[in-house]
């Protein structure tokens, strides 16, 4: 009778599990059906979102270099913005359907692998009438937890698919205020988003600076990165994040460095000219390297061009958004300016070769596109300042310098708007704009200040006054609004007076410098060859107020940020600051 009992218990316990066995694979089967389908959704919907995102977004990109050339249209301008909102909210649907999706998928895998597991368990065979009554409860333990698993995964999947098919609809004026507050241009001024910072001035908008450190003991030293590749380009800040490029003969990378912790972000790769490209081989000097230029951002996207004429765009998650390259340029020392952003464009002095060559030019790319928007032929040679947009009067004027032009345009479309012919030689060090006036420099020889207000050749109308006492080869000006400081080469600092060129002082450093000066405040910033910063009083004298040694060499002009400074060393990245 026991064994009866046993064999029928058994019996009982076979059908059970049989029936829940071929549960279980439906399940599983059906799981992996719901799996696949919408994986092919999730799929499909990126496919759709690409194309469709392209096409829509280049036809906007189209209308916004419409409106460059019709500003007073307001039809034009309400269907750019109702066009722009359109794109919006399909890129934010579709990132939400991405999101459901992969929610679902997931859901769907799991529910796969414990429905097969369960199956697996269901179909053990259960044990013989003789193997004991352990075994059997053991079997029947199996079985009950299969049923649960398989009623639990059941209960998850429809539970998490009821959630995201009740979501809340999204709310796209939050939506599209989020995605328009990444580009605020007002922003710009509160970072250092290009050469020399807000203007390309050298002026920092933080008052809070630190004024003392020591690279040999790490005192006020809050961090230092190695930085993979060389590069003579200065660290540009936004927000917690720090851009730098590097580059050799083989490779050319943009990298995006943690402001707070000093860690490698990402690391983003320009590719080069193809292979099989008739340009002849790039060769350039030491002292200026493959990564000379300064990277610039709009605070979505960093922009980065290298001596190879390569330009690349990146988003701040490293995403290569875009890539082109300007052809090589002609240049005798290696290319060097760098980059400048007007709104949404990036501003490429492009000069090279001869004036008779008439090769060189200035280009205005779409940042989102990487289309060029416009370019304009310069009547100059080869030269290495960077251009910067100013805004002057009532309008944005980019200033550039080269032999024997300073030249004005109109950043909306590249028209000129006035020149002036007192330059020559080797133009390196960039304009600035003070105090309604325009200053540039003629290495070895003088100061011009220019009227910015002129049209046309302004030449014999617009020159406010000219020093004749020389001025540096590398070195930028910085101005206070009263004075205008020169820093030579062989360490010569010299101040003149803004309205009539008068010289005030000078003071011999007895140093080597290659990196522009900076003033925060009152105070004039002054980084070394040798990495020693001279921080001292922009008065009616020179008094120095701190002599801070960083220990390793630097030809980058540094970056400020609130509380910090950044510098880049020939090998490693410092951020200077209080640990407070």
């Amino acid at each position: 009778m026991v064994t009866n009992s046993h064999n029928d218990s058994a019996s009982e316990h076979v059908q059970a599990t049989s029936s829940w066995y071929q549960c279980a694979v439906a399940t599983a089967v059906l799981s992996a059906v719901f799996s696949i389908v919408v994986c092919a959704f999730v799929l499909m919907n990126y496919g759709r979102s690409k194309m469709l995102g392209t096409a829509e977004e280049t036809a906007l990109a189209d209308l916004k270099l419409e409106i460059r050339s019709k500003p007073d249209d307001e039809q034009l301008l309400s269907r750019i913005r109702q066009f722009d909102l359109q794109v919006r909210q399909q890129r934010i649907r579709a990132l939400d359907r991405s999101r459901k999706g992969s929610y679902l998928l997931l859901s769907g895998v799991v529910f796969f692998i414990i429905s097969l597991r369960s199956a697996i368990e269901f179909k053990k065979k259960p044990p013989a009438p003789h193997s004991g009554a352990d075994q059997l409860t053991e079997q029947v333990d199996n079985a009950k937890f299969a049923r649960w698993a398989v009623t639990g995964g059941l209960v998850i999947l429809g539970s998490g698919s009821l959630f995201l098919a009740t979501r809340p609809e999204i709310d796209f004026v939050k939506a599209g205020a989020a995605d328009a507050s990444s580009y605020n241009i007002d922003d710009i001024a509160n970072n250092w988003a290009s050469f020399r910072g807000p203007n390309g001035a050298g002026i920092s908008t933080h008052a809070n600076v630190p004024t003392r450190w020591s690279g040999k003991t790490g005192e006020g030293i809050l961090w230092k990165t190695e930085i993979p590749l060389p590069g003579n380009n200065s660290p540009v800040i936004w927000g917690d994040h720090v851009f730098l490029s590097g580059a050799d003969p083989n490779s050319q990378h943009v990298y995006c460095f943690d402001a707070s912790t000093g860690g490698l972000l990402w690391k983003g790769d320009v590719l080069g000219l193809p292979k099989g490209s008739n340009e002849e081989p790039l060769e350039i000097m030491e002292d200026t390297g493959f990564a000379a230029p300064t990277v610039a951002t709009d605070g979505r996207r960093v922009y980065a061009i290298f001596a190879t004429g390569d330009v690349g765009c990146f988003d701040f998650k490293g995403k290569k958004i875009w890539e082109k390259n300007l052809g090589m340029p002609d240049s005798s020392y290696g290319y060097a300016s760098s980059l400048a952003m007007y709104h949404d464009m990036v501003l490429i002095q492009y000069d090279q070769g001869g004036v008779e060559d008439e090769k060189s030019k200035l280009i205005a790319v779409d940042g989102f596109s990487g289309r060029i928007v416009w370019q304009t032929k310069r009547p100059v040679g080869n030269s290495w300042s960077s251009p910067i947009a100013a805004s002057i009067g009532e309008q944005f004027q980019v200033i550039t310098c080269g032999d024997p032009w300073v030249v004005a345009y109109n950043p909306a479309d590249g028209a000129e708007l006035w020149r002036v012919n007192c330059l020559s030689g080797d133009i390196a060090p960039s304009a600035i704009y003070a105090n309604g006036l325009v200053f540039v420099i003629e290495p070895y020889s003088k100061l011009v200040a220019i009227k910015p207000d002129g049209k046309g050749d302004v030449t014999k109308t617009h020159i406010a006054w000219i020093s004749e006492e020389g001025g540096p080869d590398i070195c930028s000006p910085v101005s206070n609004g009263k004075s205008v400081f020169l820093l030579a080469t062989e360490g010569l600092l010299e101040s003149y007076n803004v309205s009539d060129g008068k010289r005030l002082w000078e003071k011999d450093l007895e140093e080597y410098f290659l990196a522009s000066p900076s003033l925060v405040g009152d105070n004039l910033y002054l980084l070394s060859e040798k990495g020693v910063m001279f921080i001292a009083e922009a008065e009616s004298e020179y008094k120095e107020l701190a002599k801070c040694e960083l220990d390793e060499k630097c030809h980058a002009s540094p970056a400020f940020a609130d509380g910090r400074i950044y510098i880049r060393g020939l090998e490693n990245l410092y951020c200077i600051g209080s640990r407070d």
